[in-house]
């Protein structure tokens, strides 16, 4: 693979489908570890259809936090059965685990931001750095729409901190299309996003949203903080620099 900067990168796919941005982003980074990082929400299902549907070498895996909703769990076994395709699961350390439950409490994330984000590195972020060890490429489900911080994001962007490009290819979706997407390729997709649940983590930091609330204000709901800048820290803000092959 030959050198090639985000800004080459954001202006080769904006005008790509997602099932062309992702054959293309394969053979621009032929030979290279490409994964897919999948809470099995809605984004994340119609990506996973277009990876197992057309056989593409891009590693698709979850964070089992041990706190999912159990419609969640069930999710992932649908899809793996529809597709005949595996879902790697990256579950968090047991000993880091116990020992968070031993001084914090079970439910100690609801007594403070640093504890809840304490948690939150445990069970997510941990894991994720340990699923994308030697990857390349980290494909994400991000969209714009979801939240004013996500507004700012490009569909690549450089990592600094895990030296990867990290692709972003349903950035300017719409709500709408991504339903259009799951009706028309018959997408299994958790029954709680008709539930009012848009944005669905780990069950007890997640709640269903009010009428015009923003799509991730159900997320750590109990904080008092600018909701729609609520993260867990798997997305921060990155560079758009060059990543070289």
């Amino acid at each position: 693979m030959k050198n090639i900067s985000t800004d080459e990168l954001n202006e080769q796919f904006k005008v790509l489908t997602l099932e062309n941005a992702l054959k293309q982003l394969v053979d621009i980074f032929d030979g290279q570890k490409i994964v897919f990082s999948s809470s099995l929400g809605q984004e994340d299902q119609v990506i996973t259809d277009a990876i197992f549907k057309h056989n593409l070498p891009i590693q698709v895996f979850t964070l089992d936090t041990q706190r999912l909703f159990k419609e969640t769990e069930a999710l992932i076994t649908e899809t793996e059965q529809k597709y005949q395709k595996n879902i790697v699961r990256y579950t968090p350390n047991k000993t880091a685990v116990q020992d968070y439950i031993s001084t914090e409490g079970l439910n100690g994330f609801y007594e403070s931001i640093e504890k809840r984000k304490k948690c939150c590195y445990i069970r997510k972020i941990e894991p994720l750095n340990r699923a994308l060890k030697g990857a390349h490429i980290w494909i994400t489900g991000i969209r714009q729409e979801q939240s004013e911080f996500r507004k700012n994001m490009s569909l690549f962007e450089y990592d600094a901190e895990r030296d990867l490009m990290k692709f972003n290819p349903l950035l300017a979706w719409s709500t709408e299309q991504l339903w259009q997407a799951i009706k028309t390729n018959e997408i299994p997709f958790n029954p709680l996003h008709q539930k009012g649940y848009p944005s669905i983590g780990c069950e007890p930091c997640t709640r269903a949203i009010k009428p015009g609330e923003d799509e991730r204000a159900g997320r750590w709901w109990w904080e008092n903080q600018d909701q729609t800048k609520q993260e867990c820290g798997l997305h921060i803000p990155l560079k758009k620099e060059k990543l070289n092959g």
